[in-house]
């Protein structure tokens, strides 16, 4: 296959490199297609000596050349070999569902299926569907095996599923190999395809000739999480690459079952990329029926301080986690209009290496110094709510023989939102973080959780695939390096690009726990003295740490910060007023790695939220305010970079002004290095 894929020119036309794949085929068979409603997206499939493939084009230019799919099974012969298509339907999907919260209040589900009937012509004579589903989005694939003598219990050990680029496209990635693997925590590299390595998803992409492509997968069930192997000596070819149970297998299963999807979300422009619905599209509506539970809120936490050394996890003289202290943010919380408290450390099992103590926690008994029920009860009296963490440090075992009595305990004391975590790189068992065993442990936690009516936030997380549209109380996650890694994470934190980077890759999953706020930017509080530039602290300026929340999307929205360092400062304002639930959003203007302008309707509210960030480089930015609705004064309260602010040198200064716009005004949006701006637009009186 090497020696034919390599000879294709970027230019052959669609129908063009199918006459080159089938033109010497014995078994060659008409090429089946599919496209997209607005017809710029076209899915050819087609069998070449056996083998299956597919491609991709938009507007009559290649994406993808014929990519193979299939599996290979232990202890039985690949479902590679042999195949021929015995039958097609197709079908068109046209919907627009509500999402009880999100980036955007209703979808469009609008999509053209085809489903291909493949069988093996010699024994054993396993079959399937291959079916493709083209939005003007992107398109998905997935195989869908129905119950059958010849295909019953089987273990997969390895998907042949290829993504062929046709072009050495630009693309931002994280690597799938390296130490911190299962936490997905590094900095984004860009390379041309054919440099790459192994590869997290999502996975962006140029072209040269400026179309964008996102790889990702959707609706994420009893299957392994699904990484990219970089082509190495294969050109511009990745292959799908499984996480693996403890003995090397990837999927364990019977027949029926069907895949995940496997995602190319493609688009015009960057900033036509978010927000992103087309794994919300493939995954089954809300199972869960009245959702009113689910209640999107800001909150603030004892947690910084840990990662600043003001406060410890474990018991001791500067244990977090006490009811003096935890009463402190209470009265914080609600003095500010913030939903819940985050307490960390409050359980036992933090004492000694926690990172090693996987079978140590409990997730009901509380320290000593800690009242979880009368803090409980304190915090409803306030109107706040008491968010309870589990961290599991990977020991699944210990986790599930508790979660019953402890989700139990949790509703039984009116709580309602659980942040776990997942500090380890295996489980104690050997299985990968990303394993199919993980995969139904994260399922099982979040069901659980739906009977006890608890949202969950979860961290070192598998990374998200849409499964919130199905359980809406799968609220938020980490899976990127987030804010902590500015306390302590070596390379004086994250760079000051790292965030535009963000919203082009990992945000496009879903939301992102990010924790922005932090507002003692040269972390003074924890250092003693206010920390050197070549020092872990935050890479922005105080106005980009504002920008953020409009900018990192999540439906828990953490102020990450020291109650303290919040006091006295009127850009705290902004957090207080901002929303965290949208009726709309649009991304106005961004380059990846370079800057992000977006602004977003609060639901429910005829507030609009701007909020725009860059890199290290200094811009200037006229924005229209066309969003705005038309024949409405809105009055803009701006909270800008302030004179002279840098990231690296005077990170603090914010110019608070307010003035009056509407849908005509062009907005002169300028941002420091390592800079932002927050809008909220309210409408005038």
């Amino acid at each position: 296959m090497k020696m034919y894929v390599q000879s294709w020119t970027r230019g052959m036309t669609f129908a063009a490199l199918w006459v080159t794949l089938t033109a010497s085929s014995v078994m060659a068979q008409d090429t089946l297609t599919v496209a997209s409603p607005d017809g710029r997206n076209k899915v050819g499939v087609a069998v070449h000596e056996g083998k299956l493939y597919y491609i991709l084009n938009r507007d009559g230019g290649s994406l993808l050349l014929p990519s193979m799919l299939g599996f290979e099974f232990k202890g039985a012969p690949a479902l590679r070999d042999g195949l021929k298509i015995t039958g097609s339907t197709r079908s068109t999907h046209d919907e627009t569902w509500t999402q009880p919260w999100g980036e955007v209040a209703r979808v469009r589900d609008h999509h053209n299926e085809l489903r291909v009937s493949v069988v093996e012509t010699a024994a054993p004579g396993r079959k399937f569907d291959f079916v493709v589903r083209a939005f003007n989005d992107g398109i998905g694939f997935r195989y869908e095996v129905p119950a059958q003598p010849a295909l019953g219990e089987f273990v997969i050990s390895d998907e042949l599923t290829q993504f062929n680029f046709a072009d050495n496209a630009k693309s931002w990635w994280i690597p799938s190999n390296r130490p911190r693997l299962d936490r997905s925590e590094f900095l984004y590299s860009s390379s041309p395809v054919s440099v790459t390595d192994s590869i997290q998803t999502p996975f962006t992409l140029e072209t040269r000739e400026g179309t964008f492509m996102v790889i990702h997968e959707a609706n994420l069930t009893d299957y392994a999480r699904m990484f990219l192997a970089g082509p190495r000596m294969d050109g511009r070819l990745v292959k799908v690459a499984l996480a693996a149970w403890q003995n090397g297998d990837k999927v364990r299963g019977h027949t029926p079952f069907v895949t995940p999807w496997r995602t190319i979300q493609i688009a015009d422009r960057a900033a036509d990329l978010s927000p992103s619905v087309l794994g919300l599209n493939l995954n089954p509506p809300n199972v869960l029926g009245d959702v009113s539970w689910v209640k999107p809120m800001k909150y603030i936490g004892i947690w910084w301080g840990m990662h600043i050394n003001t406060m410890t996890w474990s018991s001791g003289p500067k244990h977090g986690a006490t009811t003096e202290n935890t009463k402190r943010y209470i009265d914080f919380a609600a003095a500010n209009g913030f939903g819940g408290v985050l307490v960390e450390g409050w359980n036992t099992g933090w004492d000694g290496d926690w990172i090693k103590n996987a079978n140590a926690f409990s997730f009901t008994q509380a320290y000593p110094d800690y009242d979880l029920p009368g803090l409980a009860k304190y915090a409803e009296s306030k109107g706040v709510k008491i968010i309870v963490h589990n961290e599991t440090s990977g020991g699944i075992v210990n986790y599930e023989r508790q979660m019953e009595a402890a989700y139990g305990l949790y509703h039984s004391l009116g709580l309602d939102a659980i942040k776990s975590g997942y500090v380890t790189d295996t489980t104690p068992e050997g299985n990968s973080h990303y394993s199919q065993f993980m995969v139904r442990h994260y399922r099982k936690s979040v069901e659980t959780a739906a009977k006890y009516h608890i949202m969950m936030d979860i961290h070192e997380p598998i990374h998200d695939t849409g499964e919130r549209r199905t359980y809406p109380n799968m609220m938020s996650r980490e899976g990127a390096r987030g804010q902590e890694y500015n306390a302590w994470g070596g390379e004086g934190g994250n760079p000051p690009e790292h965030e535009t980077n963000l919203y082009f890759t990992r945000m496009l999953a879903g939301p992102m726990d990010f924790t922005p706020g932090i507002f003692d930017l040269q972390i003074e509080r924890g250092t003693g003295r206010p920390r050197r530039v070549d020092e872990s602290r935050p890479r922005t300026t105080l106005a980009k740490q504002l920008a953020l929340y409009v900018v990192i999307y999540s439906p828990l929205q953490m102020a990450a910060d020291l109650p303290e360092n919040y006091e006295g400062k009127p850009a705290f304002q902004f957090i207080r007023d901002v929303a965290v639930d949208w009726e709309t959003s649009k991304t106005i203007d961004g380059a990846i790695g370079d800057y992000v302008i977006v602004a977003r309707k609060a639901k429910n509210s005829n507030d609009w939220f701007l909020g725009a960030i860059t890199d290290e480089s200094g811009r200037t930015f006229n924005v229209p305010l066309n969003f705005l609705t038309p024949g409405r004064k809105y009055t803009a309260e701006i909270y800008a970079d302030g004179p002279g602010a840098n990231w690296a040198t005077n990170p603090l200064p914010v110019t608070i002004s307010k003035r009056t716009v509407d849908s005509g005004t062009n907005l002169s949006v300028v941002l420091a290095p390592g800079g932002g701006q927050a809008i909220r637009f309210t409408p005038a009186k």
